[in-house]
């Protein structure tokens, strides 16, 4: 398969403050400019409105996001890869992802979320604020998918001011820092990996 055959990208994210939505616009930008065709999707929100306006942050993140649309399935079975995108909540993925992942039961039933690679990334308010238990959380429906999980790993040395093998990732000390060029330099080399990792397993299963 040449590289003018796109790769199809779902970015699919939760974001309340606006952190994950930021990254997550980076990726999908990256995931262009690196040759793959790229839906950008936000999951449902679940809380109730009274606490989105009871946060200034939260009620301008959805403001400005309110274009993007929502994901459904059919997004996933669309992709050959997704990229995930979550903040931490307790070392864990947030209720509004979880619940679009587990919308996706009668496409795991059908097998047809196998094969697929599998991303993610995170956010939290505190270093070290549960943001590799996320991913890792994370990356257990796609176990069970039968996905392929690809990361980042430390395959680009800016990694290594990065910091997380798991996913990109940022700190945002309770909305006072906003996400900066690493954590952007991380969420870019993420995305050309992913879409460098399914263009070649596409390759080879077309040349099986």
């Amino acid at each position: 398969m040449s590289k003018s055959t796109p790769v199809k990208v779902a970015v699919i994210y939760y974001s309340a403050t606006g952190t994950i939505a930021s990254l997550a616009k980076e990726i999908a930008d990256a995931a262009r400019s690196a040759g793959a065709e790229v839906r950008l999707r936000r999951v449902q929100e679940l809380a109730p409105q009274s606490a989105i306006d009871s946060n200034p942050a939260w009620a301008a993140n959805a403001r400005d996001t309110a274009d993007i649309p929502e994901a459904t399935p059919d997004d996933i079975d669309w992709a050959d890869a997704a990229i995930l995108g979550t903040p931490t909540r307790y070392g864990n993925v947030t209720s509004q992802l979880k619940q679009y992942l587990d919308t996706l039961g009668p496409l795991w039933a059908e097998g047809r979320l196998a094969d697929k690679v599998y991303s993610g990334f995170t956010s939290s308010s505190t270093l070290h604020g549960g943001q590799e238990s996320t991913l890792l959380a994370l990356y257990n429906s796609a176990h069970h998918f039968g996905g392929i999980i690809v990361p980042p790993g430390y395959t680009d040395p800016s990694k290594f001011e990065d910091g997380n093998p798991y996913g990109t990732s940022h700190v945002d000390a309770q909305g006072q820092k906003p996400v900066d060029g690493t954590a952007l330099k991380a969420a870019r080399v993420q995305a050309e990996r992913v879409v460098r990792t399914t263009r070649a397993l596409k390759a080879g299963l077309a040349a099986e």
